[in-house]
């Protein structure tokens, strides 16, 4: 009976996952006061299950955070495999202002997590300049985009880009500061690399 085990640890993961999806609805929509039943309710389990997985609102708040940065981050290595890396840098910008929508919903919820002692930004920066820089390197190796670029100016850029663009209906100037960003990076590049 060696199937039954990993078949809960699977069932276990998807819940845990559908866990942290309703929590960034919740506290996106609903603020940091949220009740957790709500939460369990939107992700089809019981509290009990919730509470198994986060012991406290802290836990989830950060365990949602860090769900939303690991899968932004994720992402790059993804659209690198299914896109040409100028390509694929584009469509993570996408991703990357997605995932600032999600974190600036749950400020407020992210806030009061801080406040309680826990640090769900810890290591963030690291992470998406991480991203970044696959992306980056990538995309210098193909000579599509520069080589002289700092993750970090990127992830300050699209930061800005967020900022300004945060209203909904601006989601199309967003697309379009982005194209711009995208064409500043490809400047210089020496062209498509030589295939031989």
């Amino acid at each position: 009976m060696t199937t039954k085990p990993s078949v809960l640890r699977a069932d276990a993961r998807r819940n845990r996952e559908r866990i942290l999806e309703a929590a960034v609805r919740a506290f996106s929509e609903k603020g940091p006061d949220v009740a957790i039943d709500t939460i369990a309710k939107a992700a089809g389990v019981g509290s009990a299950t919730l509470y198994r997985h986060f012991p406290t609102r802290e836990a989830l708040v950060e365990a949602a955070y860090r769900n939303e940065l690991a899968r932004v981050c994720d992402s790059a290595a993804q659209r690198l495999a299914d896109h040409a890396p100028d390509e694929a840098l584009r469509l993570w910008m996408d991703d990357f202002i997605d995932y600032l929508a999600a974190k600036q919903g749950m400020a407020d919820a992210l806030r009061a997590a801080v406040a309680s002692g826990a640090d769900p930004f810890a290591q963030t920066l690291d992470k998406l300049a991480t991203a970044i820089d696959t992306l980056l390197s990538a995309g210098a190796d193909a000579n599509l985009l520069r080589r002289d670029i700092d993750p970090f100016d990127v992830g300050f850029s699209l930061a800005g880009v967020a900022l300004v663009t945060s209203a909904p209906d601006q989601r199309e100037r967003a697309g379009r500061l982005l194209d711009l960003l995208l064409d500043g990076l490809r400047y210089g590049a020496n062209g498509p690399a030589s295939r031989s």
